[in-house]
């Protein structure tokens, strides 16, 4: 597979690809336990982590031609977070799918920039694979899921067009998750 790492332009952010500089902005809202609340068991992350992330997340762009664009602010140059797609494979019930997910620095909340963000992922993700400035993923269908109390997440996704798929519980910890999905005929109708 040829590797491609694109980068996408909003009003008000560059999503790009990570850097080793990334760590320490992305470090520090791993471990803020407000970023944290809803993802996984709940949890602040280590630096240790963040940075075994970081190389996973170049590999995923490697292996799948999509993966987490690091979400920064234009004006300022400063990190905000991520946003992209993975696979969420801690989820087995829904497999296989693809997930669109997001995730901000806590001085960044509030501002829409996970939905402006997310709204141009959503246009990669739909676009037609192959070479060239406007290739996308191809996919037919992608997912997100969060913890049933995490309302922001869940007002993101109402404003991307995504539908409620189910209810379910993460294996791992237990914790109870909404699923919600959007296709590309969906997506496309509502542009």
């Amino acid at each position: 597979m040829t590797t491609r790492h694109p980068e996408r332009r909003t009003e008000r952010l560059w999503l790009r690809q990570w850097r080793e500089s990334d760590l320490d902005a992305f470090a520090e809202m791993d471990a803020d336990p407000d970023v944290m609340r809803y993802i996984g068991d709940g949890s602040p992350g280590t630096r240790e982590r963040t940075a075994a992330a970081l190389g996973r997340v170049r590999a995923a762009w490697d292996e799948r031609g999509y993966g987490l664009f690091a979400a920064e602010e234009i004006a300022t140059g400063e990190p905000v977070g991520w946003v992209g797609l993975a696979v969420p494979a801690f989820l087995p019930e829904i497999m296989p799918t693809v997930e669109i997910g997001w995730r901000l620095r806590r001085r960044s909340w509030g501002r829409g920039y996970a939905t402006e963000a997310a709204r141009e992922v959503l246009a990669f993700a739909f676009a037609e694979a192959g070479a060239g400035a406007t290739a996308g993923a191809g996919l037919e269908r992608v997912v997100s899921i969060c913890h049933v109390d995490h309302h922001a997440s869940m007002r993101v996704m109402t404003k991307l067009g995504m539908t409620y798929d189910r209810t379910t519980r993460v294996p791992s910890h237990g914790q109870p998750v909404r699923v919600m999905a959007l296709t590309r005929e969906a997506h496309r109708a509502s542009a």
